[in-house]
């Protein structure tokens, strides 16, 4: 199947082929048969991959900053290598989508296949979009038009935020497609619609629907117009629906606003508001999120959790379902607002349309259903595999770390990469294409039933993991997971029960946890001044972590395991290294012990005890500034210090100091010694007992700081081996 992607790097509209998407738990598989541009967003997104470095740094002051900072703080290398990583991501397009069912998954009850859907799916042959996303489209209703929905809902979420009542006289500033649908809704408001546009065919066209509109570029001065026409008043209110950095659409707007009126934004604008007016005369200003309550949220987006509807009366499910029903019982129609067709395949050349003709706004791509080739594998490289004895890969996962890090590791080893899975196939179907996969599919089984693949890398999200870990291993393949190995103790147990059974039968591949951070050469030099001491040592990490927003998965115990689980294992790992001894007890602080879990894990100390006599503290801290380092280590050991600068430099005091111009974190020896492993030892680069040991000291970390106590080790290994003998 084919789906519509941007170029960010040069602006270009590619057609790409990818797998069939998986339809997860919670998710429709649909079938397109129209869909509609979006012409300013998508317009906007045009002329910014267009655009040259500059420009595109200068459209994003932000992102400059955030830039400048990782370069203060990792070096200029690998910060240059992430930003042309994340450029040269093509970005699918549109939202916009109607079309057939062609599954629904396992918790879905709300639909059937065959079912005709409108649905926020991009534009593609094939989507995959989560229940909530779906409405059900009246049999009097073509496709065509139920295309029209999604964005006709933005319009509508911007109409119900600026509460109208009848008789109110109503601005709308840009008379695009959002513009034309949101004066339709204030008129079956009761309300006055007055457009105001710089493009004289969008002005026409209001006019020619009945409504009063003004060019501020013929003339038409919409302050001067507003005073005589409201008798010096002002409107009622004003939606700004045009899409512009300028601020002068939201200037414009509070000049003509009543007293105490209200102006909401349903378009990206300058937000430079000024003072003067909205304080004078209290006006309210909102800016509208996208289609309704529930955008942006995973539980009522991803998980499928609606809101009741006696607390929430409008959703965005809720807000497509009365488009929907306006437009079959005839009070809504969008005909008029077509301006041109294309065939899907011909796409490149609507977007052309809308580049370069102002006048083009519902501009709809039409499918046609024999032309689709519906696979869950595409193979990208026909050729054979030169050389069987190497290290074949196949990837279960092609998030952002596989694809800035991982993948171009592994493509410069050596290794042959034969396979590459993502859920939906777009990710990995773009990384098959870079990095020389033979084929990418969107079902993992493809991979670990493929015999030329003797080893697996696994990327995906935390709650994965040892599931993966375990089939991956009974497939006879070798396996290499991103940190961490399990998220609760009875992932743990099924992992470790798996590989002692397999190594009885003599048959345990090589497993492998990506803890770089004892590959790095900082850490190896450190570790060779240190290992012929006498007595222990004492450690202190310092992670300066970063907040994440709160409803990001790697927080929920049940998904990413919490920070700790999820990333605080690499530093233990490194002290265990170090100190070539377990852990013995652990015993967590937070800075916040009255808040959940998650908000804990964010900003805690961890103190640990290891078997040698070792201590070692870890802060790891959400709260701190961008600009300082993200990772520092001190180590003290009989008369001397190392202090370890996030991977940068070691400034030794009593010893020597170590320094490199770019940031090494290890990932690069840890992968190349894992695949070289594999070649020429039967025995883990880190055993399985070092492995469950940091495991068991995450998990304590959350013991601990449950119950308020210091967590023996020993605790959660009887712990362990009961349910492992269970």
């Amino acid at each position: 199947m084919k789906q519509l992607l941007q170029d960010l790097k040069k602006g270009e509209i590619l057609l790409e082929e990818i797998p069939l998407p998986s339809c997860g738990a919670n998710e429709v598989l649909i079938k397109t048969e129209r869909s509609l541009i979006s012409p300013g967003t998508e317009r906007m997104l045009l002329e910014f991959g267009k655009a040259s470095y500059i420009q595109k740094a200068r459209a994003q002051p932000d992102k400059v900053k955030m830039v400048l900072d990782k370069v203060k703080t990792d070096g200029l290398v690998p910060t240059l290598e992430t930003v042309f990583a994340k450029l040269g991501e093509p970005m699918p397009l549109g939202y916009c989508n109607a079309g057939v069912v062609i599954e629904v998954g396992s918790n879905v009850t709300e639909f059937k296949i065959d079912d005709r859907v409108v649905s926020n799916g991009a534009h593609s042959e094939v989507v995959a979009v989560g229940k909530n996303l779906v409405a059900k489209i009246p049999d009097n209703l073509s496709f065509e038009l139920a295309s029209f929905t999604v964005i006709a809902s933005i319009a509508l979420q911007g109409v119900r935020l600026f509460t109208p009542t009848l008789g109110e006289k109503v601005v709308v500033i840009g008379l695009g497609l959002i513009g034309q649908i949101t004066m339709e809704f204030l008129k079956a408001n009761g309300c006055e619609a007055i457009g105001v546009d710089i493009d004289q065919g969008k002005v026409e066209l209001a006019k020619k629907n009945g409504f009063i509109a003004l060019n501020p570029a013929n003339g038409e001065d919409p302050i001067s117009f507003v005073a005589n026409h409201t008798d010096e008043i002002g409107v009622d209110g004003v939606i700004i629906t045009a899409a512009t950095k300028s601020n002068q659409p939201l200037e414009q707007a509070a000049e003509i606003t009543r007293r105490k009126g209200r102006i909401v934004a349903v378009g990206a604008i300058g937000m430079n508001i000024p003072r003067p007016p909205f304080y004078e005369k209290e006006i309210s200003f909102h800016i509208s999120s996208s289609y309704g309550a529930g955008r942006y949220d995973n539980s009522y987006e991803v998980d499928g959790i609606d809101y009741p509807i006696g607390y929430v009366r409008w959703t965005e499910n809720r807000n497509f379902q009365a488009i929907l029903q306006l437009l079959s019982n005839g009070s809504l129609n969008f005909e008029y607002l077509i301006t041109h067709k294309y065939k899907f395949t011909e796409a490149p050349k609507a977007y052309n349309e809308i580049l370069n003709n102002r006048d083009a706004l519902g501009v709809v791509l039409e499918y046609t259903s024999k032309d689709i080739i519906v696979d869950k594998k595409i193979v990208i490289n026909k050729s054979e595999l030169k050389n069987n004895d190497k290290v074949n890969i196949g990837v279960i996962g092609a998030g952002n770390f596989a694809k800035v890090v991982m993948l171009p590791i592994l493509k410069e080893s050596g290794a042959n990469l034969v396979g590459i899975s993502s859920a939906k196939g777009l990710s990995s179907s773009i990384a098959a294409k870079k990095f020389g996969f033979s084929y990418t599919t969107t079902d993992y089984i493809e991979l670990l039933k493929d015999e030329n693949i003797n080893t697996i890398f696994i990327t995906t999200r935390h709650n994965n993991h040892a599931k993966l870990i375990i089939e991956s291993l009974r497939a006879g393949k070798n396996v290499f997971v991103e940190k961490p190995l399990a998220i609760d103790m009875e992932q743990l147990a099924d992992v470790v029960k798996v590989c002692n059974k397999l190594a009885s039968q003599d048959k345990m591949p090589h497993l492998m946890v990506g803890f770089n951070r004892r590959f790095s050469p900082f850490i190896k030099d450190i570790y060779n001044k240190t290992k012929g001491r006498s007595s222990g040592l004492a450690i202190n990490m310092t992670i300066n972590a970063g907040a994440l927003p709160k409803d990001l998965w790697v927080h929920d115990p049940k998904v990413g395991g919490g920070r700790i689980i999820g990333e605080g294992c690499h530093f233990i790992d490194t002290m265990q290294f170090l100190t070539t001894s377990k852990v013995k007890s652990v015993s967590s602080i937070a800075l916040n012990q009255s808040e959940e879990l998650a908000i804990k894990n964010d900003n805690t100390i961890i103190n640990m005890t290891f078997e040698d006599g070792s201590i070692g503290i870890l802060s790891y801290l959400s709260n701190g500034n961008k600009s300082y380092p993200k990772e520092k280590m001190e180590l003290f050991c009989e008369g001397k210090v190392y202090e370890l600068d996030n991977y940068k430099k070691v400034n030794g005091y009593g010893t020597s100091s170590m320094k490199k111009f770019n940031q090494d974190k290890g990932h690069k020896e840890e992968m190349i010694s894992f695949i070289n492993n594999i070649k020429s030892s039967k025995d883990n680069l880190i055993s399985l007992e070092s492995l469950v040991n940091t495991t068991l000291a995450t998990f304590a970390h959350v013991k601990s700081l449950e119950e308020n106590k210091v967590v023996e080790i020993s605790e959660l290994e009887k712990e362990l081996n009961e349910l492992i003998e269970s």
